[in-house]
């Protein structure tokens, strides 16, 4: 089951949401707001699965409240512009609805969040698994556990370091892809940086070094990740 709100500032928008919502049987919308602040407040106690977000509205935009979210949220961008769907897409928005839609374009987006949740939780691996899934570059991208070198955080993405092919940068934090990583074998060292417990080559005062990269060892994560690090 998909838990939802809606943020539109239209009340026949959130109307349409709500009437469609009640159509298809794997959805929960929960709450609608005419305001994108007080969705704001709402998300940031009570995170759910799914935002339908308007993009044009007073106070904050769609783009800027996503983009503001504290947690991995998934989205499905609505607006009555189609210029818009460029960006929508780049912050790796679910699908992108061009007011009016109908029941079925609707049915369409929520069911490409639906088959995404799945491989979400498929995805949350135990130290015997082998594979995760990584939404980008508009796709969901298997992933070797084990080609994974190190994990850097930029801003609200994060750059995944692999073995023998480029690199991948997903849109999710730290938290929730150090929960998916087998705790045996990953250690985050800084704010910034997971690494593969493998792969590390040497540790040297405050860094970590991993093909020949140094990485530094942040002051509240030192304990733990020593001890994890050099454990035999």
């Amino acid at each position: 089951m998909i838990k939802a709100i809606a943020i539109d500032d239209e009340s026949i928008a959130t109307k349409v949401i709500e009437n469609f919502s009640k159509e298809i049987d794997f959805l929960k919308l929960e709450k609608t707001f005419s305001s994108s602040k007080e969705g704001l407040r709402y998300l940031e106690k009570f995170p759910t699965d799914l935002i339908f977000l308007d993009i044009d509205m007073p106070e904050m935009n769609g783009i800027d409240l996503y983009k503001n979210l504290k947690q991995d949220t998934m989205v499905i961008f609505i607006t009555s512009r189609a210029d818009y769907a460029v960006e929508g897409f780049n912050l790796n928005a679910v699908d992108y609805l061009v007011k009016p839609f109908t029941f079925d374009r609707f049915k369409q987006a929520v069911k490409k969040a639906h088959d995404l949740l799945l491989l979400h939780n498929q995805g949350n691996l135990n130290n015997d698994q082998k594979h995760l899934f990584i939404r980008a570059d508009f796709s969901l991208i298997k992933v070797p556990v084990a080609g994974i070198i190190y994990v850097e955080g930029l801003d609200d993405y994060l750059k995944i370091h692999l073995e023998n092919q480029k690199h991948l940068v997903a849109r999710m934090t730290m938290k929730n892809l150090l929960e998916k990583l087998p705790s045996n074998e990953f250690v985050r060292i800084h704010r910034s940086y997971i690494v593969a417990n493998k792969h590390v080559e040497k540790i040297r005062g405050k860094f970590v070094y991993i093909n020949g990269k140094e990485l530094p060892i942040g002051a509240s994560y030192e304990e733990q990740a020593l001890k994890k690090l050099t454990k035999e």
